[in-house]
């Protein structure tokens, strides 16, 4: 026997759980399988209990600068069990209020277990308690993110290595972390640890961390956490690994052409994403996928299978929430507002959250010179700006891409306190077609970080 709906979901994430509200709200009848806890990646392991410990990090941080703001302060200790607990509440919370209203929902059906395709458009769900049901509909959407890659390492799979998801477990502070990989979680974790108190050093097999970030950027950033302290090994590669009897992990390296030791206590790999297709058996229903596992889809989401979708981090392209939350305005609004949107030259903010954070929207200096525009860069020094100095916040810079010819910005890439919050005001700035001419002379209230947007166009003649 097969339940039938009007809608399948698979996944409850930052796509998967709106699309839900919408349909039903519409008097569709849905049914939406989750395998582990509602939210998806974002509320559970990602945004919500990094930023929570990031928090944390920074306050850490202050507390011991306190008295480069005149304020004597005594010994700063971190308890990292109340940071964990804290972080643990926040997730619970939202966690809990997303269930609740599906739960409540008219016209949903949350489902607890694991769902595979088991024919065309027929899902066999394998229950969280026991048992198994086959649901089917006619639109089906797949919303079932991604997951660490594990690299093939010698000797990886003998030590306890932590991901993305396991680090945020840890009830006492690493000695020694070791981090693989350069990326963007790789950073946040690594400086995260370091105030916590770690000795950190991040290993990167590329010529700099970061490294789809323009030169500036990158080194501006490893200057910032070098500053702080984290060790950063650039274009080395890790041999193997081997778990010793006092528990401490030795790491064979090549760094250029050098071979080294290190010595850890904890491993944390963060080389990238894999999507979490595998175990959905997508060749009984014929979803085509491409060589490394992400469901191919055309820019109105849907798959080379009619009425079968794909949304967030499944899908190749950029994984962030904002993105996975896009998809899903995409998808209701062709499916219910007849609106013909696609997701073709959508624009794609992004934050870093180290600190000060990373912003990031529109082409950089290296997209720009590989496209062969004419263009001009404005760069201003966060210690240039009042409210930075002001503030000892100091750290970082202010780069925007603009066009020579139309004095349009192109694209803004800003390291410094509160960067994503000025790199989102650019963004509408960019939507909006104004250009760098007209901020050059616009009034912004003083003394805010918002006004040194007058003084980055200054710095170029238009």
């Amino acid at each position: 026997m097969k339940s039938k709906y009007d809608a399948i979901i698979i996944g409850s994430g930052q796509a998967g759980t709106p699309l839900a509200n919408r349909l039903a709200a519409k008097g569709w009848k849905v049914a939406i399988v989750e395998k582990a806890f509602v939210g998806g990646t974002c509320i559970n392991y990602g945004c919500t209990p990094t930023k929570a410990m990031v928090a944390s990090a920074k306050s850490v941080f202050q507390a011991r600068r306190s008295a480069e703001y005149g304020i004597a302060s005594g010994n700063i200790e971190v308890d990292l069990q109340g940071v964990l607990l804290r972080k643990n509440n926040i997730v619970e919370e939202f966690r809990n209020s997303i269930e609740k209203k599906l739960m409540a929902a008219p016209n949903i059906r949350l489902i607890y277990g694991l769902a595979v395709f088991s024919d065309y458009k027929t899902i066999k769900v394998e229950l969280r308690f026991g048992g198994t049901e086959f649901i089917t509909a006619d639109k089906i959407f797949i919303n079932t993110g991604a997951r660490t890659v594990i690299p093939d390492i010698k000797g990886l799979w003998d030590i306890s290595f932590l991901t993305s998801t396991t680090i945020m477990q840890l009830d006492k502070v690493p000695e020694h972390l070791v981090i693989i990989g350069g990326s963007y979680i790789a950073l946040e974790f690594g400086q995260m640890f370091l105030r916590f108190g770690s000795k950190v050093t991040i290993i990167e097999r590329s010529d700099r961390i970061i490294s789809r970030e323009d030169v500036d950027v990158s080194n501006g950033v490893s200057a910032i956490l070098q500053g702080e302290g984290m060790s950063i090994f650039a274009e080395t590669q890790v041999r193997s690994v081997v778990l010793k009897n006092d528990s401490s992990i030795s790491i064979d390296i090549l760094k250029g052409s050098k071979e080294e030791v290190l010595m850890a206590s904890h491993v944390l790999v963060a080389i990238g994403r894999m999507p979490n297709t595998d175990n959905l058996d997508l060749e009984k229903t014929g979803v085509h996928k491409d060589e490394k596992g992400y469901i191919k889809i055309d820019s109105r989401l849907q798959t080379n299978v009619e009425n079968i979708f794909a949304l967030g981090d499944v899908k190749a392209g950029p994984a962030f929430t904002h993105i996975s939350y896009n998809d899903y305005v995409v998808v209701a609004g062709n499916l219910l507002d007849a609106a013909n949107m696609t997701i073709d030259n959508r624009q794609v903010p992004y934050c870093v959250f180290i600190d000060p954070e990373l912003g990031r929207i529109g082409l950089n200096e290296m997209e720009a010179k590989h496209a062969g525009l004419n263009y001009k860069i404005a760069k201003l020094p966060m210690s240039n700006v009042a409210r930075a100095i002001e503030a000892g916040e100091t750290r970082g810079f202010m780069k925007a891409i603009v066009d020579a010819d139309t004095k349009r910005v192109l694209g803004v890439s800003i390291l410094g306190f509160g960067a994503g919050e000025i790199m989102s005001l650019l963004q509408i700035c960019m939507l909006a077609g104004i250009t760098a001419e007209q901020l050059k002379y616009h009034i912004f209230a003083h003394p805010t970080y918002a006004e040194s947007i007058n003084n980055l166009f200054m710095r170029i003649d238009m």
